[in-house]
């Protein structure tokens, strides 16, 4: 469960690692097939599914907390904010998928030059 005052740390390295990696192992097979764009459909729904699923047990995490704190007889605000906090996830799976769409052009591109002859690339 998130803290009232600090982000999440891990949750934040979580979403860093695994979806960008997951997302490429499941558009490379599809790249292979030559449908490039399939390939990073699939990719970026990955991406984005993991974003908006730590941004829910984010937002869940921060009702909880506040519901404790107005519980409790007092009202606590999230430091930083809960916009911020989802922001966060949200770009990181943004680069992610522009990551992920960079890499394509290269298979894109390498697939290409396989197709000529070397004497005409």
């Amino acid at each position: 469960m998130p803290s009232v005052n600090e982000l999440s740390w891990s949750w934040i390295a979580l979403m860093a690692i695994v979806p960008p990696l997951a997302g490429v192992l499941v558009a490379i097979p599809i790249w292979r097939t030559g449908q490039i764009i399939l390939g990073n459909l699939a990719g970026t729904v990955i991406i984005f599914s993991a974003a908006i699923a730590l941004i829910l047990r984010e937002s869940v995490g921060l009702a909880r907390l506040t519901q404790m704190c107005l519980d409790s007889g007092f009202t606590c605000w999230p430091n930083p904010s809960a916009f911020t906090r989802y922001a966060i996830y949200a770009a990181i799976g943004l680069l992610e998928v522009f990551a992920l769409f960079t890499l394509s052009l290269k298979v894109e591109e390498n697939a290409r030059k396989r197709r000529y002859a070397p004497e005409w690339r």
